[in-house]
């Protein structure tokens, strides 16, 4: 017999799923900010070089820069959300988006275009761990289980994969419009964000009161400036590993991170709790297993267009295309993980995805001059397989693995092993196609690929660490 208390926990049930999937959503959108504005900025170098008369070596910059501040600003955000409201959190980075999107519009130099790239990139960057934290405020009960899989999965498409399209919607823009509407198209759609925010999302429960004095006691300055000397002098390190080897960068990243661990395993309120990572190898295993997920992605995603241009003789158009499969299989695959983590849990999926992993890098090395279009977009597929499967399988252990109270920078630094890998990513590409793009540097690439490949699926396996 149904009683009235039965009656009034299925309402709030109810409730609670319908309020989930709006805070989602509202999430997912403002997370898309990051990955489209990391890409497409690729197609519109040239537009903007011209614009400013400066050569193309200084105008990667604003790629570059992007990157570092992404790098360190996501565990960054994540702490700061942890510590004041995600939800607050989430509404200055999305008002940072609006902010430098119009000042990029009438930027007078490219010294100040940079500026406003870093301010953008800060606050595109706060949305995936700040999101995270919000979805755990809503369901704090639910560290253990899988109920959160659909939402982390849509949150794994837009962030994960959402990036492929990118140069598809700048190229359109850029070419109809100008490079100015890369930074346009922002504003309504963080405005929308903004507002959405305010309307669904609830308010934090954290006490701001919090005073002058203290503040300095709450945030770790001299571990976030620790941990930023540790990844900037690293990035720098891998971003020149192409050009020269700079060994005095690789020195300072190691005596940056050796005086971090030592400072942050001795206060009560770190900024990287380096205890807790040491206790909590599963987390840590999911970090080394998302890097080396994101170093097979990027060298692939970027070097295989590089292949079909030089080598197949296609045009961007062409190689665009046949790259869809790449991006389209993620999106795809996506909603069947959700299913498999939801009934079982995330280990499944993720060692599916790492044997297909393993599988497609090794059919790379099959790829040659005479090889078929119908080949090339069969193996693009079974690439783009792991793609969807390797994000939300890792994302889920992340954010199994985590505390509720720490969920913020624990998102952050998983985003910052993307970009630590997508670094490795091009470092690899650089030295192993040099002056020139081969069949051989392809398979070479794919070799390596594959190693790192059967590396995670090994990790996979064992139960110690997953």
């Amino acid at each position: 017999m149904t009683t009235a208390i039965d009656t009034i926990t299925d309402v709030n049930r109810i409730h609670s799923k319908q309020l989930m999937k709006r805070v989602t959503k509202v999430i997912a959108l403002g997370v898309l900010l990051n990955p489209l504005n990391s890409s497409m900025i690729s197609v519109a170098l040239f537009d903007i070089r011209s614009s400013f008369g400066i050569p193309i070596s200084t105008v990667t910059w604003l790629i570059t820069c992007f990157y570092l501040t992404a790098t360190v600003g996501q565990p960054l955000m994540g702490k700061l959300a942890d510590l004041f409201g995600a939800r607050l959190i989430f509404s200055i980075g999305v008002g940072l988006v609006i902010g430098s999107s119009i000042l990029s519009i009438w930027a007078p130099s490219l010294g100040w275009l940079l500026f406003y790239r870093v301010l953008q990139a800060l606050g595109t960057t706060s949305a995936y761990p700040a999101g995270l934290a919000i979805i755990r405020s809503l369901s704090p009960e639910n560290r253990n289980n899988n109920s959160s899989a659909s939402s982390l999965g849509l949150i794994s498409i837009t962030s994960n994969v959402m990036a492929a399209f990118g140069p598809t919607l700048g190229g359109l823009l850029v070419t109809n419009i100008g490079w100015k509407a890369i930074f346009w198209i922002n504003i309504p759609v963080a405005v929308i964000v903004l507002l959405l925010t305010w309307i669904f999302i609830p308010k934090d429960k954290k006490n701001l009161t919090i005073k002058r004095n203290e503040i300095f006691k709450i945030i770790d300055i001299p571990g976030i400036i620790l941990f930023s000397s540790m990844l900037i002098s690293l990035t720098l390190f891998l971003s020149l590993l192409k050009n020269s080897f700079q060994w005095w960068l690789l020195i300072f990243s190691v005596l940056f991170a050796i005086v971090l661990v030592l400072r942050e395993s001795k206060i009560d309120k770190p900024f990287i709790d380096v205890k807790m990572l040491v206790t909590n190898i599963r987390l840590v295993f999911v970090f080394l297993q998302f890097t080396g997920l994101n170093v097979v992605f990027y060298a692939l995603f970027f070097g295989l267009p590089m292949w079909l241009d030089q080598v197949k003789g296609y045009n961007p158009q062409i190689a665009g295309f046949i790259m869809l499969p790449f991006a389209g299989l993620g999106v795809l695959v996506t909603p069947i993980a959700v299913r498999i983590i939801q009934r079982s849990s995330y280990r499944p999926v993720i060692i599916i995805g790492s044997f297909v992993l393993v599988i497609g890098t090794l059919l790379l090395l099959l790829l040659d001059p005479k090889t078929s279009v119908i080949t090339i977009l069969i193996v693009a597929a079974i690439m783009g397989i792991p793609n969807g499967l390797n994000n939300l399988g890792l994302s889920t252990a992340m954010y199994s693995n985590t505390l509720p109270e720490e969920t913020g920078v624990a998102s952050g630094l998983f985003q910052t092993c993307r970009s630590i890998g997508s670094i490795l990513s091009t470092s690899l590409l650089g030295m192993t196609f040099g002056g020139s793009v081969t069949t051989s540097g392809l398979h070479i690439i794919a070799f390596i690929a594959a190693i790192i490949s059967t590396g995670l699926l090994a990790i996979s396996l064992s139960r110690k660490f997953m």
